[in-house]
């Protein structure tokens, strides 16, 4: 899938860095920088993927996903927000499944900046009564940074929901989570983890005290991701396990074996957004 996006017809050169394509239904931003290539959709400032120069791709795409208006993706690193999960409809908010606007871009021998913006509408306002300007702030280079940024007067819950490629979910450890967590599949049994977390089937955690850094270990691949969590109160692990990704029609069968999810969250404690202080979420990750 990764090789896809980059292969992609180009339809409009906007830098020497960053082009716009077409994914099926779905606008694309593909950019090819000496530091590395990435790909994100303008439907909800999509992170697709993400690949440093010289290594393997970083973030899971499935095979199956629809690249359709309105339509959530699956994999990449998702914007749920103004809230996050079932708390209201659609699921994990509306940010994810609206076109942004690219507003602001630029580039250096380092990374690849970029700027997706989503407003209030007629749209936004059937799901929430709020007025809001959102921003997804990237830094694309051998590092890869998004920064999400509303302003406005309200509260919320989010998360940046990344997935991240792995080479086998039986092999892979994620470390730096912190101990205290909300067991989602136990109907919000609360536990307490010792040592890393491992997988041995569908799992779905929120750490409640996390640390600022999460370190995906990954020995089938050989090496180690380095994820670290900047204005959260939470960090969600997530596998959907055997079982659920083959009821899932946007992810293959054996899906779940190659991705895990460690999300920056803002679960147990909501943001509070303000017109003179915009709320911050941003999440970090690089090769170690």
């Amino acid at each position: 899938m990764t090789e896809h996006l980059f292969s992609l017809p180009v339809l409009k050169q906007l830098s020497p860095a960053v082009s716009q394509c077409q994914m099926a239904e779905l606008p694309v931003l593909v950019i090819t920088h000496p530091k590395g290539r990435a790909a994100i959709a303008l439907q909800g400032a999509h992170l697709l993927a993400w690949q440093p120069t010289g290594q393997k791709p970083v973030i899971w795409l499935s095979s199956e996903t629809a690249f359709e208006p309105g339509t959530a993706i699956r994999g990449g690193v998702p914007v749920c927000w103004p809230w996050f999960g079932p708390a209201g409809k659609p699921s994990h908010g509306f940010a994810r499944n609206l076109p942004w606007q690219l507003t602001a871009q630029s580039e250096t021998d380092e990374s690849v900046k970029l700027t997706l913006t989503l407003k209030d509408s007629e749209e936004t306002r059937k799901h929430w009564p709020h007025a809001f300007t959102l921003h997804a702030h990237f830094t694309l280079g051998d590092q890869c940074h998004i920064e999400l940024e509303s302003h406005g007067d309200f509260e919320t819950t989010s998360a940046l929901h990344a997935y991240f490629e792995i080479g086998d979910i039986s092999h892979v450890s994620v470390e730096g989570l912190g101990k205290p967590y909300i067991d989602k599949v136990l109907g919000g049994e609360k536990a307490v983890l010792t040592g890393a977390l491992t997988f041995d089937g569908e799992t779905d955690r929120i750490f409640v005290e996390p640390e600022a850094e999460s370190l995906i270990v990954d020995p089938v691949f050989k090496r180690k991701l380095r994820v670290k969590h900047h204005g959260n109160s939470d960090v969600v692990s997530w596998n959907p396990g055997a079982k659920n990704s083959a009821s899932m029609k946007d992810m293959a069968d054996d899906g779940y074996k190659t991705m895990v999810c460690v999300e920056t969250a803002a679960v147990s404690h909501s943001q509070i957004s303000t017109e003179s202080a915009p709320a911050r979420l941003s999440i970090t990750f690089e090769i170690e």
